[in-house]
């Protein structure tokens, strides 16, 4: 006959079997723990390629191969990666379900952050588009090219809002992540 007693507090759980102790340490289920930056690309990196290397996965990554192997180490003590043998010298690392979870997580979380920016910005050029419509400027010139602009361009293309080739009168900038409307024939711009 087996005897099992369970003693537990928040860190532990102790198992007692035929008079041994068993210290079982719990996984905190509340939150996925803090991952580096790089143990993410490497996670990336074998949801990609199961068959990559150390020295591949150094290189990729820009890091040393010492550095991949600790990284590793600690993902697989973590439960997120498993290391199989395939000879001597050749290894597969493929990532377990709580690996593909978190990695799952993450990148969703990455969607919601990015689709949040984006629709703050379009907020911000709506508001500004308005504000033009409101004092009657139906032509503007776009200052800049990068995606804070390209939502301001969709938007004004979207708008009716006629743009200039050139700076004429009315200026649209980014400044950080909001828009200025700046009147050229003002002194002070």
């Amino acid at each position: 006959m087996v005897r099992l007693d369970r003693i537990t507090n928040s860190n532990y759980s102790l198992l007692t079997v035929y008079g041994f102790y068993v210290r079982i340490q719990k996984m905190n289920s509340q939150n996925s723990p803090e991952l580096k930056n790089q143990e993410y690309q490497l996670l990336n990196a074998i949801a990609e390629d199961s068959m990559v290397t150390q020295a591949g996965l150094a290189a990729r990554l820009g890091i040393a191969v010492g550095s991949v192997n600790w990284y590793i180490k600690r993902l697989v003590n973590r439960g997120y990666v498993k290391v199989s043998h395939l000879d001597r010298t050749r290894l597969k690392y493929d990532l377990t379900p709580e690996g593909m979870s978190l990695l799952t997580q993450r990148a969703v979380q990455f969607m919601k952050s990015s689709l949040q920016v984006y629709n703050d910005l379009r907020g911000k050029a709506k508001a500004v588009i308005h504000e033009m419509s409101q004092r009657g400027i139906t032509d503007v010139y776009l200052e800049g090219s990068d995606e804070v602009m390209d939502i301001l361009q969709l938007t004004c293309i979207e708008a009716g809002v006629h743009l200039d080739e050139y700076p004429v009168r009315w200026l649209l900038r980014s400044l950080g992540q909001n828009y200025q409307l700046v009147d050229l024939n003002d002194e002070n711009h």
